[in-house]
């Protein structure tokens, strides 16, 4: 993935104070929010600054526009989004890396929800904002496509389609941090609710890695 580009006015300067930054974060922190909560097409620079607990002319000097906030936001996502992905080794075991991998999405999910949904609402809309890195997602999954398939081929995992074996992965673990609301109501129980990612680890485990057994 290219390096993500800050897209606040205050980096621009040569030097940022630390005021500069930790207002960029508050920022940022309450556009997550927001952009998580209404999507961007909902989300208003004025439900930011309000979140913030900043006017609106003192946002518009770290952040310009809604846009720059987002795309801000996107790149950061990206580079640690997708790092798990990158992180499955070709020369490690089949089976513990499928696992591992499982893993850290799970963690994401768990430790990210509003991130997952940021991202979720940028697809729903048609990826118009990063279109570029979906291009460079598509190579990366490309690459481990093939290294599943190198395993298959060697009889160290069951046949199956390597490209839909990555999308299940996904769906799978990013419907707890994007229907987290949905999961939170039908499981009820407090403490069902409470280990629902632990839960969920040891069920996601038993069901790809039964299944993908040689």
């Amino acid at each position: 993935m290219a390096q993500p580009k800050s897209a606040s006015r205050a980096a621009g300067t040569r030097k940022r104070t630390r005021i500069q930054r930790e207002k960029e974060e508050i920022i940022l922190e309450a556009a997550l929010d927001v952009f998580s909560t209404h999507g961007f097409r909902g989300a208003t620079i004025d439900q930011i600054a309000d979140h913030a607990g900043l006017s609106k002319p003192n946002l518009l000097y770290y952040f310009r526009t809604k846009e720059a906030m987002h795309r801000q936001l996107l790149d950061q996502l990206l580079e640690s989004w997708l790092r798990p992905l990158h992180e499955i080794d070709a020369q490690g075991d089949p089976i513990s890396e499928i696992q591992s991998y499982i893993g850290r999405k799970l963690e994401l999910a768990r430790d990210f929800p509003r991130e997952s949904r940021l991202f979720a609402n940028e697809i729903l809309q048609g990826a118009p904002r990063i279109q570029e890195e979906l291009v460079e997602l598509r190579d990366l999954v490309e690459e481990k496509a093939q290294i599943i398939l190198n395993w298959i081929r060697q009889g160290k995992l069951a046949k199956c389609d390597p490209h839909h074996l990555i999308f299940s992965i996904w769906s799978t673990t990013q419907h707890y941090a994007d229907f987290d609301a949905q999961v939170t109501v039908v499981l009820g129980d407090a403490k069902k609710t409470k280990d629902r990612f632990e839960d969920a680890g040891r069920f996601l485990s038993q069901l790809y890695i039964g299944g993908l057994k040689p």
